[in-house]
């Protein structure tokens, strides 16, 4: 019989194997994912009975009402000295969880591979900022090392709006409070709205999900302050159509007037395996909002930005297909993967081929060879 003591014990075991996730269903074993491989754990197995039994054993008053309304609720929990992100949901009328292992420690920009174009985040003062990518992409790490780092050096109030918590920041240097949806707030664009009388300096949106939690963060980013947030999109300039597409044909010349003011930097993420098959490296596309970015937002021709981003090494722009090559020339990753995932294979091909004839790459992405 699968109970909480099993639940526990699964926490624990995600740990010591490194597994990033854990997915309980209903009639179902377990299934652990390592290394972005889904592995199933025969020795264990839950009920839709059992597995109800133990939602309710980590939900809240608060969390279960939301559950019991919404279907599907996301809490973050403490096991031992971790923490995890749970989202439980319903399928087919039976009861599933997503378990995401927390990492508790917050590493540099370096330390995650990531390019090192992004610390230019921590000095902004205002403006928008877009981390974008699919689920499990590392997002939330990225912003995390990035606000981690503004409240050592900067001495700011930050607040952060989050569903739920994932990383834990104590005041350093600046002055930061996490809230929580569903526990300290009800919803992202009134926590966002009421943060403006708050005094923030910086403010963290855990995720832009509706047209009202945008349209405050746009807001919020015109009246001074230093807005990050996360959208799901595949590449920088599908989050810009996925911000201007949410509204109504009648709003979109003027959100695209304000965004083409207020963005100041898309960053497209994604995990790949490493070519030994150990681990993940993540691949970055980063945009800068150039006066000529701008320009292209208001005047409606996204797909005119690629072409500055090709050309915009020396803003820090980095293009996917670039991204693809310097890690292929570090043998991070496959090059038969590398092509498959380039928009353009051509140019992938052409930048590993400068790469591999002897011309010594930067200190890190985006440096113009």
């Amino acid at each position: 019989m699968f109970n909480k003591a099993h639940f526990d014990q699964l926490l624990q075991r995600m740990l010591e194997k490194g597994a990033s996730d854990l997915h309980l269903s209903s009639n179902e074993h377990p299934f652990f994912r390592l290394d972005g491989r889904l592995v199933r754990q025969d020795d264990l197995y839950s009920t839709s009975i059992e597995l109800e039994e133990v939602a309710f054993d980590v939900l809240n008053v608060n969390q279960q009402a939301v559950f019991a309304q919404q279907q599907q609720v996301d809490i973050a929990i403490a096991h031992g000295n971790e923490r995890y992100r749970v989202n439980i949901y319903r399928d087919r009328g039976n009861v599933s969880f997503a378990i995401r292992l927390l990492d508790n420690e917050f590493r540099s920009l370096e330390e995650l591979n990531l390019p090192p174009q992004l610390d230019k985040f921590t000095q902004m003062k205002d403006g928008l900022v877009l981390i974008t990518g699919p689920t499990g992409s590392g997002k939330s790490t990225t912003l995390a090392s990035v606000i981690d780092k503004i409240n050592r050096t900067r001495a700011d109030h930050i607040i952060t709006v989050e569903d739920p918590i994932e990383y834990v920041h104590t005041n350093k240097k600046s002055l930061i409070h996490q809230r929580e949806l569903y526990t300290d707030v009800q919803t992202f664009d009134g926590a966002v709205r009421a943060a403006l009388r708050e005094d923030p300096d910086v403010m963290l949106i855990g995720e832009m999900r509706d047209v009202e939690t945008i349209r405050a963060a746009i807001t919020a980013a015109e009246t001074g302050h230093l807005v990050f947030s996360t959208l799901h999109t595949g590449d920088c300039v599908g989050a810009i159509d996925r911000v201007i597409g949410v509204f109504s044909a009648e709003e979109q010349l003027a959100i695209r007037q304000q965004l083409s003011m207020v963005l100041r930097a898309v960053v497209a993420q994604h995990l790949l395996p490493v070519a030994d098959g150990n681990g993940r490296v993540p691949l970055a596309e980063v945009m800068f909002v150039t006066p000529a970015v701008a320009n292209l937002i208001r005047t409606s021709k996204p797909s005119q930005i690629y072409s500055l981003m090709e050309i915009g090494s020396s803003e820090g722009m980095l293009t996917v297909e670039f991204a693809l090559a310097e890690l292929v020339y570090r043998n991070q990753i496959q090059e038969e993967d590398a092509r498959r995932l380039a928009r353009d294979p051509a140019a992938m091909i052409s930048r590993l081929q400068r790469l591999r004839g002897g011309i010594t790459p930067g200190s890190g992405y985006g440096i113009q060879l």
